[in-house]
């Protein structure tokens, strides 16, 4: 294997979906191959996108990313935080939303006005999710 290299949102979603036959070659070959970094932007859309353009549910969104970021050549900014996100998701957070809260567990309080992210957070963080109040 040689140096480190990155990838975009649709290599990831070619190598999950398999859509297009040899974009999914070309994208297996990369993972086969290299040593690969996943930007934490690239997760989010690649969510975002298995989502929204392929009606992934969130329990097959979250076994496709576990599957390739388990491989022993994908490196990511922070596995533990992502690994949380995951989790969260699994159990019913919106994936953008468990990525904000994980990525702000260090933060006392965590303002919002989206009320279903106050309710699916309770107790999930050392983190309080709460309204801005006067």
């Amino acid at each position: 294997m040689e140096s480190m290299i990155a990838v975009d949102t649709n290599i990831i979603i070619r190598l999950v979906t398999k859509d297009d036959e040899l974009q999914y070659q070309q994208s297996l070959a990369l993972f086969k191959n290299k040593n690969i970094f996943i930007p934490d932007t690239v997760i989010l859309e690649t969510e975002w996108v298995l989502r929204f353009a392929y009606k992934f549910k969130p329990l097959e969104i979250c076994q496709a990313l576990r599957k390739v970021f388990g491989l022993p050549n994908v490196s990511l900014t922070n596995e533990k935080l992502i690994l949380q996100v995951i989790k969260w998701h699994k159990n019913g957070l919106n994936f953008a939303d468990a990525f904000h809260l994980a990525s702000s567990n260090h933060c006392l309080e965590f303002y919002t006005f989206d009320e279903k992210f106050i309710k699916k957070s309770q107790s999930l963080s050392n983190s309080t999710v709460k309204k801005p109040d006067l």
